[in-house]
């Protein structure tokens, strides 16, 4: 079985609180009781679960009967079986659903056979799920007041685009802006004003035809994640249906396609950014990338600093090499650099042991459940190494095939467990057999029930698709980890958004993995590749709202409004080892895309200050020039040090030390604004602001800052904490970390 873990194998790889703190993702209520008006009877429709006298065996025919023997007397006299009776069940549960009145339902629970009356609840239908979690609703918020992206272009450069899927249809969108200057490789005219522009750039490589039509699915998954139209019904085998909507549903999109099955060349990947720079695109989406390159011999930083000077944002893939540390991609500060977090969704799969214990894992193929069946750990799940599974289930690691040669097998069912770096991250993969991937210690959990039980037996129920699941947002365990090896006091990560189990368009003739499927026009797929185009899209809704914005004060607004605690209040989780999340893995948190949108201040970079950074960084003129593409003579410029640029976060290298950093913010709040000061820092470090109170009178205005720090020795290499600007409803935030190398 193919794994699509996330990205491309060669060239380059696609790639702690206060008081003023907030709950990162807004409060969605995913149920909302079904009322009814009957014959003048206000009714609601309930599930009713009975039991079955112990005296009955009766057929689904039979239990029919008796459901109305048991309801039809306790109903008002005006009303019918047919008008109320809206499902009988016989297999999931014994019961049915019906609209009743609430006297109804108070004579029905008083029947002998009666358990449980839930109310009908009602799963709103979204994408990916993803804008609803992020807070992005039809008719408010920040999808109202940007237009939902109007006028904006966001250029994607991956393996190309299927036009003529329906998430790039046109309907509701405007013409593209004048500025546009690019064109449309296909025959038969199949852009439109939502796919305005698609050229390939990688016609050197092998297996390709010449346009820029996307063989690997890739591109057209992260193209809908940025910008995709609204589309309905949408799901991958069942799971996550709903409408499937990008993150920016009236933005243009300009597709370039620089990567292949194969991978993308450095040189196409360049001609498709500057392409795309001249094309008039807002907004550049690249999930790809490669680790440990110095700037001036990587091309994403190369491409993206011309990117920036013309006042066009990049956003990048951090990497899927976490949970180690410094493997870091895309690491430029002129970037954003995004990792990957999950989302409040789940496709629940409970393994049920002999003993009672259960463990919540998930299954992109929600089947028919598993009864209490005999259970086995074979020592590998290669082939020729499973030895006699035929009708037990099988205790895998989750390692790629395993699916494969254990169906082959005769196995009745699999269950795979993540490795210990995997942690809580559990992907939601199809599989041909009924399956449930749990995390590392769960799977540990049943690897020794196996092996202390003489007759061990497991079930598998499987619960479909559940909203509301919490912690969440967690972090990724796969998401790539800072420091940065260029700047290791520059924090990266920059940010986190949704990267685990994405729902979003897929070529219609590319066959899902497990064989005996049918093909989908949807996948359901994991990566920081994910992540980055959500973000990719919420900087087109910003730059929607705020034309005049440049690269560097969008990515300000959306790292001091991201948010560090998860719906259940609580820090962000790291899910390698279910503890708290540090800022090397969240980076300043997760995206908050409607407080983005009105952050209050803003940390503003010209990109000439990004000069003098390179040449403090020991970069030779030649270099700076190679990057910047200007000539430049660093002993004429004025250097800038890490800890010194006018970034939206602050980072110390040192065990012990004295540091002071100057800060410069724009009020792009309101006017006559009065912001005040708040650190919250473990002991050990003592942190003063100077000026402590900024106050502003216009809005544009500047006012600068020092920030003052000593610090000894801690038992932890790291310490973590954050500067508040508080003002009214604006909390300004900027991480502050120290680590010892």
């Amino acid at each position: 079985m193919k794994s699509y873990f996330d990205i491309f194998p060669l060239f380059l790889t696609l790639v702690l609180s206060s008081t003023s703190t907030v709950i990162c993702v807004s409060q969605v209520a995913y149920t909302n009781p079904s009322t009814h008006n009957n014959n003048g009877l206000e009714t609601q429709t309930y599930i009713i679960r009975l039991q079955l006298p112990t005296s009955l065996t009766l057929t689904s025919e039979d239990l029919n009967s008796w459901y109305n023997s048991l309801l039809q007397p306790l109903l008002n006299p005006q009303a019918t079986l047919k008008s109320r009776v809206i499902h009988y069940y016989s297999s999931v549960f014994i019961g049915f659903a019906a609209k009743l009145t609430n006297e109804e339902l108070t004579r029905l629970e008083k029947s002998n056979s009666f358990l449980k009356a839930y109310p009908d609840g009602v799963l709103p239908l979204m994408t990916t799920h993803s804008p609803a979690f992020l807070g992005l609703h039809l008719g408010n918020g920040l999808w109202d007041k940007s237009g939902m992206g109007k006028g904006v272009i966001i250029g994607v450069i991956d393996t190309g685009i299927t036009p003529g899927h329906p998430s790039f249809d046109d309907t509701g969108m405007p013409e593209p802006p004048s500025k546009w200057k690019g064109r449309c490789d296909f025959q038969n005219s199949m852009c439109n004003n939502k796919l305005i522009g698609a050229r390939n750039f990688a016609q050197d490589q092998q297996l390709e035809d010449n346009s820029p039509i996307d063989n690997d699915g890739h591109g057209t998954h992260t193209a809908s994640t940025a910008a995709g139209n609204f589309v309905s019904n949408a799901n991958m085998l069942g799971s996550g249906n709903g409408t499937a909507v990008g993150m920016a549903p009236r933005a243009h999109l300009a597709i370039y396609k620089a990567c292949s099955e194969i991978g993308c060349r450095e040189s196409n990947v360049l001609a498709a950014m500057d392409a795309a720079i001249s094309d008039g695109v807002d907004v550049l989406s690249l999930s790809l990338g490669t680790s440990g390159l110095s700037f001036d011999k990587d091309v994403l930083a190369i491409g993206s600093f011309g990117a920036i000077q013309k006042g066009v944002f990049v956003s990048c893939a951090a990497g899927n090499d976490g949970p180690t540390p410094f493997i870091l991609s895309n690491t430029a500060p002129w970037i954003l650099t995004v990792g990957a977090s999950t989302m409040d969704r789940k496709f629940k799969a409970v393994v049920t042991l002999g003993n009672g214990q259960k463990f919540e894992g998930e299954s992109l193929v929600q089947t028919t459940n598993v009864p209490f069946t005999p259970i086995v750990h074979p020592s590998s799940c290669v082939s020729g190494s499973l030895g006699d599974v035929k009708g037990k289930i099988v205790l895998c690691a989750s390692t790629t095939l395993t699916g494969d040669y254990v169906k082959e097998a005769g196995a009745a069912a699999m269950i795979l467990a993540n490795l210990d770096f995997e942690g809580d991250t559990i992907l939601a993969e199809p599989f041909d057999l009924p399956v449930s991937r749990i995390n590392y210690a769960n799977g540990t959990a049943i690897q020794s029930y196996i092996s202390k039980s003489q007759n061990a037996r497991v079930s598998i129920t499987f619960k479909g698709t559940t909203l509301g699941n919490s912690p969440a947002p967690t972090i990724a365990s796969f998401s790539s980890r800072g420091p940065s090896q260029q700047t290791p006091e520059i924090l990266k990560p920059d940010i986190v958004g949704p990267g685990v189990d994405i729902l979003a368009a897929w070529p219609s003739q590319v066959e899902v993995f497990a064989t005996n499927l049918t093909k989908k026009t949807f996948n359901i797929i994991s990566g920081t590749s994910m992540s980055t185009p959500h973000l990719s899209g919420i900087a087109a809704l910003i730059k929607s709202a705020h034309p005049d914005w440049s690269p560097a004060a969008i990515k300000s607004a959306m790292m001091t409004t991201s948010c560090i605690l998860g719906n259940d209040g609580n820090p962000l989780m790291d899910e390698v080892k279910n503890n708290p999340a540090d800022h090397f893995s969240m980076g300043a948190g997760h995206v908050d895309p409607s407080k983005a949108a009105n952050p209050g201040l803003v940390y503003d970079i010209n990109p000439d200050e990004y000069i003098g950074l390179l040449c403090t960084l020991g970069y030779t003129d030649k270099q700076v020039q190679t990057i910047t593409h200007k000539d430049v003579s660093c002993q004429e410029v004025k250097k800038i040090e890490q800890t010194q640029l006018n970034y939206p976060s602050i980072t110390m290298s040192a065990s012990t030390g004295n540091l002071v950093v100057n800060r410069t913010v724009t009020n792009v709040g309101t006017a006559n604004a009065k912001y005040t000061a708040e650190v919250v820092m473990p002991k050990g470090v003592t942190v003063s602001v100077s000026p402590n109170v900024l106050q502003f009178s216009n809005v544009n205005e500047k006012q600068s800052f020092t920030v003052s720090m000593s610090w000894t020795p801690a038992d932890s290499a790291y310490i973590g904490g954050n500067l508040n600007w508080i003002s009214g409803e604006y909390i300004v935030r900027s991480p502050i970390v120290i680590y010892i190398p």
